[in-house]
């Protein structure tokens, strides 16, 4: 999960939840906006919603190549 940069300028940060042994709750994002606490540290990492979506489609071309090369490589199994 990334920081991403809202066109407001709005963050939207990670967080998980998790029990007091560790285990986990579930992830959600944390909306923090220009002036608040800790807001300069999130910016520095941050990406805009844009960049987000083509890192999510390079990443499903990428998934289509391994998918076939997983169907080759189980055809070739049988």
């Amino acid at each position: 999960m990334y920081v991403i940069r809202l066109g407001d300028g709005t963050l939207r940060v990670p967080r998980s939840l998790t029990t007091d042994d560790g285990r986990l709750i579930g992830n959600a994002y944390v909306e923090v906006a220009p002036g608040e606490p800790d807001y300069e540290r999130w910016l520095a990492e941050s990406i805009t919603e844009e960049e987000d979506a083509e890192r999510r489609r390079r990443w499903r071309e990428g998934d289509d190549a391994l998918e076939q090369a997983f169907l080759a490589f189980k055809a070739e199994q049988d």
